[in-house]
């Protein structure tokens, strides 16, 4: 399967790799709880588990983000990782439509489950042609 833009696929991971680390990676690793405050989450009384598992998470998406430009760079690398990228799409999508339907999460994590999506179908129209 190749993408109808697939000779953007580089460009959507250089794109993906800059916003995750500037939106998520850096902010969740740096300052979770305030992350978590700008989208409306109740703060918890107790706070040392949130800041741990936030800053864990912010570790991993700044990993990611620098294996996607190292995947951006070498077109042979391109589909695996695109398949690492498309399996979180999906389970972000999972995970927030869950929380909607549970009714436990703020109204911007609601809102970002379109995001997920969105991020989702792009990958697919951008999926590399294999080398």
């Amino acid at each position: 399967m190749t993408g109808p833009w697939s000779s953007y696929s580089d460009l959507f991971l250089i794109g993906l790799a800059l916003t995750s680390v500037a939106l998520l990676g850096l902010p969740l690793f740096f300052a979770p709880l305030a992350w978590a405050r700008l989208l409306r989450w109740p703060q918890p009384e107790e706070r040392r588990l949130t800041v741990y598992l936030g800053r864990c998470l912010g570790a991993v998406i700044c990993v990611l983000a620098a294996f996607a430009l190292v995947a951006a760079g070498d077109p042979a690398l391109q589909p695996f990782f695109f398949q690492i990228v498309m399996a979180n799409f999906g389970l972000m999508v999972a995970v927030h439509a869950w929380g909607a339907f549970r009714r436990i999460q703020p109204w911007t994590e609601t809102a970002e489950t379109f995001v997920w999506l969105g991020l989702l179908v792009l990958a697919l129209l951008c999926y590399p042609a294999t080398v």
